[in-house]
């Protein structure tokens, strides 16, 4: 239901050290759930004006339990923004995390940090005329290295049955034969994938192939035949191209510990880049157990979410590689603190991405002016897909990379059309 409201800002903290820059005079949303219903895209109006023809407006999102984040957002949040100086972007964090920290911080309220974050580091960019990763010290690097997700056009998105249906994390569908459908030709068209995907420029994929067992059989046990089965599309992969795509698995964090020593020891002789999420991160003396004995690099994960939870992960000698997304964690200034954080642990960090297009273009920030970033996770179907339907310029991968975005503040703009008035899953609170 679309709604409107005017909040004040009420504190003296905002009424006096937050007045030295352009206001915050609107927060906008959208969950497009004609799109993709689990997203919530964000807009943060200023009184800046405009900047080289542009009103100065930051863009954000989040994923998953979008309703919530929203309620969040209006009803709350927004009441330390509106009035506010949108450049004080550390000092809304603090305040925000710190207040929010009274009653656990790390749900829906770290989601709405997440893409106000985002959203107040593009205003930034924007009224610098400058992109984020220069802001943050870049560049690092000109091009981002990436790897593709083996999800479908319709990961994520709504099924034409069911348009307010947002599935449930970790859960995508199969998909059908087709063009672009990587999670089911993954599954079983494996060799000719990877061929396509070498052609495109690809040299490291992501599979889901044990999706089916956990749903069959449940996450405690996995049978040498189910595992056998659920494996072949990699002995495929490795028989057509041999080592010359790095292979990845994402079990989703179905597994118990003795299913996922299982499923390790079965992964041996695929060898590869890091198993990820194959048992699901509730004990990090568990997942250093099994970093131990799984004789395989380990991915932990985007299920985090906070800094403080990956020091844990980091001091327990848990992970190879840490794996952050930024429109969860705390948004591009807690994404850059964790991943400085994983290179004092001399481990890598992997920036995550299977959901909307702001979340990809946050990690090229970070990885653009961040060396310990190694990879940014990519799902092409979203890119050629589900992505121009949200933003104006979609990224274009070339040679297994995406240049870094030269563009002022995040590199690209939520579509305004989109942010209409008589869209049930549009609100606005205005200063």
């Amino acid at each position: 239901m679309t709604s409107e409201h005017r909040s004040r800002a009420s504190s003296p903290t905002q009424e006096h050290a937050y007045r030295r820059g352009p206001r915050i005079v609107a927060i906008e949303t959208l969950i497009p759930h004609d799109i993709m219903a689990g997203l919530m895209l964000l807009r943060i109006h200023t009184d800046a004006g405009t900047v080289d023809g542009e009103p100065v407006i930051g863009h954000g999102e989040t994923y998953y339990i979008p309703h919530a984040v929203a309620a969040t957002l209006h009803d709350w949040m927004s009441r330390r923004l509106l009035g506010a100086d949108a450049t004080a972007i550390e000092s809304h964090w603090r305040f925000l995390y710190e207040r929010g920290s009274a009653f656990g911080v790390r749900g829906c309220e770290l989601r709405a940090i997440s893409a106000i974050d985002v959203a107040l580091w593009d205003i930034l960019g924007q009224l610098t005329r400058q992109p984020v990763w220069k802001l943050l010290g870049g560049p690092v690097r000109d091009a981002v290295p990436v790897y593709n997700s083996c999800g479908g056009p319709t990961y994520g998105r709504r099924p034409k049955d069911a348009p307010d249906a947002q599935g449930w994390p970790g859960h995508g569908d199969l998909g059908k034969p087709g063009p672009l459908e990587d999670n089911y030709n993954s599954v079983f068209h494996a060799g000719d994938l990877a061929e396509e995907l070498l052609a495109d420029g690809y040299t490291a994929m992501k599979l889901w192939s044990l999706d089916q067992v956990y749903r069959v059989s449940g996450g405690h046990r996995v049978s040498w035949p189910d595992l056998q089965q659920a494996l072949q599309p990699m002995h495929q992969i490795r028989d057509r191209v041999g080592l010359k795509m790095e292979l990845m698995l994402d079990g989703h964090g179905f597994f118990t510990l003795a299913a996922a020593l299982r499923i390790a020891e079965a992964m041996r002789d695929i060898k590869p880049l890091w198993l990820e999420d194959v048992i699901r991160p509730d004990s990090v003396e568990a997942l250093a157990d099994f970093r131990d004995r799984a004789g395989v690099p380990i991915a932990v994960s985007e299920m985090l979410v906070s800094r403080e939870e990956y020091r844990q992960v980091l001091q327990q000698r848990a992970a190879d590689y840490t794996m952050i997304d930024p429109t969860w964690v705390g948004g591009i200034s807690e994404t850059r603190r964790a991943a400085e954080l994983a290179q004092a642990f001399n481990v890598p960090s992997l920036m995550h991405d299977c959901t909307g297009p702001l979340t990809l273009f946050s990690g090229l920030q970070i990885s653009a002016s961040c060396a310990n970033v190694t990879y940014q996770e990519t799902v092409r179907a979203h890119i050629k897909t589900l992505y121009p339907l949200l933003i104006d310029q979609p990224p274009v991968i070339t040679r297994g990379q995406i240049a870094i975005p030269e563009r002022p503040g995040m590199g690209v703009r939520l579509l305004p059309e989109l942010f209409t008035p008589d869209h049930p899953g549009y609100r606005i609170t205005r200063l």
